[in-house]
C-alpha cells in the first residue's frame, strides 16, 4: 500500500473510532463540535457527508483529467494517473461502504418494534 492509501486508511479509521465514540469532528480540524471557539459554528451531519461527496467528487475528478492527459499525449505521467485512479477507487469504496451502513442503519431503526 502507498503512502496516499495509509494517510485516507488511516484518516478513515480514526474517523471511524470517533464516530463510534459520540464525538464527531469538523472535517481536517479534529476538534469536537462542541468545543467553544470564537466565531465556530457546529457542523451538522449533512455537511459532513456532503463534504466527503465532494471529496470524492474532486478525486474522481482529478483521476479523469490525469488519465485525459495521457490520452491526448500531453502528459507522460502514468503512474501518477494510476495512482489518483486508486485513491478514487478507494475513496469511493469507502463512501459506497458508508452508505451500505447508514442504509441497513436505518432499516433496523425502522424494524424496531415500538
Amino acid at each position: 500500500m502507498g503512502m496516499a492509501q495509509q494517510s485516507l486508511l488511516a484518516t478513515m479509521q480514526k474517523t471511524a473510532a470517533l464516530a463510534s465514540s459520540g464525538i464527531i469532528t469538523k472535517p481536517n480540524t479534529m476538534m469536537p463540535i462542541g468545543t467553544a471557539f470564537a466565531g465556530t459554528q457546529p457542523v451538522s451531519f449533512s455537511q459532513v457527508l456532503n463534504s466527503a461527496i465532494g471529496n470524492v467528487n474532486a478525486l474522481q475528478h482529478s483521476a479523469s483529467l490525469k488519465q485525459k492527459a495521457i490520452d491526448m499525449g500531453q502528459s507522460d505521467d502514468l503512474s501518477g494517473a494510476i495512482i489518483e485512479s486508486q485513491k478514487a477507487s478507494v475513496a469511493f469504496s469507502a463512501m459506497m461502504q458508508t452508505r451500505n451502513k447508514l442504509s441497513s442503519a436505518l432499516d433496523e431503526v425502522i424494524n424496531i418494534p415500538l
